[in-house]
């Protein structure tokens, strides 16, 4: 495979938040060709460009012909996930002759970003639809392996149950600095063993949240047990623009309140707060390795499975450029 391609063809450019529609425009293609639709609504690229742990002027490339170059035919980026050298990774490339060199370019930048934090090593993610046969075989070729799959499940709205499960209590969460700090303790708790989770202060948690424009603090909600906070789950309007449905986005229970339904009861509300909204439905992705019983639970409430994605991973040494 050709890794050292005649890059005077092509015009490399940083991207910009005003790059957004091209960046989606490609990434939709590269969709279709994988699963007959687009994937990426245009405010889920303009977040990415937006996120506060991505750097443009650094972290991402945007390749145009320099012969007929209206429409990019590459895109790739590594994005650090807080400072612990894991990196999220992402190359899209609709000319073969500059896939080798985009994996290339941003495995070099995952490793100079661990350096930056202090890791000794990179842990280098990317995501990749189960049916992308081409893109499994390049990830292996350049050193990855699957480490977990995630799965997206959906519910129709027709007639909702909001829930009841005696000795609990849920309460809106988004007026009150005490009980969004406790809902930040019980998500910080309760993922802190679950794959990718990246660890944060209350005050980076929720600039990581509010950098979305999705984001919607009016679904964050607290369950307390007994009057003990317990759970807590935050939706958003990821999918309410292009397919009237709303998306459970953090779902938490601490380990010493499980088993006791307050998922199930935190969904059910969830749904009905969804229906309410003139949602159509309810979106949510759920790791299939994760060692609690969350795919069964969200099951077991009528959700059903509608895409699925394996994460690929390579661990790199950390690199200081010279």
């Amino acid at each position: 495979m050709n890794t050292n391609p005649d890059l005077d063809a092509y015009d490399i450019r940083r991207p910009a938040r005003k790059d957004a529609p091209a960046v989606h425009g490609l990434v939709s293609a590269c969709d279709i060709e994988v699963l007959g639709h687009p994937d990426m609504t245009l405010d889920d690229v303009a977040d990415t460009l937006a996120d506060p742990d991505f750097d443009p002027g650094r972290d991402g490339w945007l390749v145009y012909p320099r012969a007929g170059g209206e429409a990019p035919v590459g895109w790739a980026y590594a994005a650090r996930r807080g400072d612990t050298g894991n990196v999220e990774i992402e190359v899209c490339s609709r000319d073969s002759r500059l896939t080798s060199w985009l994996w290339d370019t941003v495995l070099r930048r995952a490793r100079e970003i661990a350096a930056e934090v202090g890791s000794p090593r990179a842990v280098a993610d990317i995501g990749i639809y189960q049916q992308d046969g081409a893109k499994r075989a390049l990830a292996e070729e350049h050193g990855f392996a699957p480490a977990t799959g995630f799965q997206r499940l959906r519910i129709d709205h027709t007639e909702v149950d909001p829930g009841f499960l005696p000795g609990a209590t849920v309460h809106p969460a988004a007026d009150s600095e005490e009980l969004m700090r406790a809902a930040h303790r019980i998500h910080q708790v309760g993922f802190a063993e679950h794959f990718g989770f990246v660890p944060r202060e209350f005050d980076e948690w929720k600039e990581h949240f509010e950098s979305s424009s999705t984001h919607d603090w009016s679904q964050l909600v607290l369950a307390q047990m007994d009057g003990r906070p317990a759970a807590m789950l935050l939706g958003s309007d990821m999918f309410a623009a292009d397919e009237n449905c709303g998306y459970v986005r953090v779902l938490s229970v601490l380990p010493e309140f499980r088993g006791r339904g307050l998922g199930r009861l935190l969904l059910k509300r969830a749904f009905a707060a969804d229906a309410r909204r003139g949602r159509v439905g309810t979106y949510l992705h759920v790791d299939t390795n994760n060692t609690t019983p969350a795919l069964g639970l969200y099951l077991s409430v009528g959700m059903r499975p509608v895409l699925a994605m394996d994460v690929w991973r390579r661990t790199l040494e950390a690199h200081v450029p010279a």
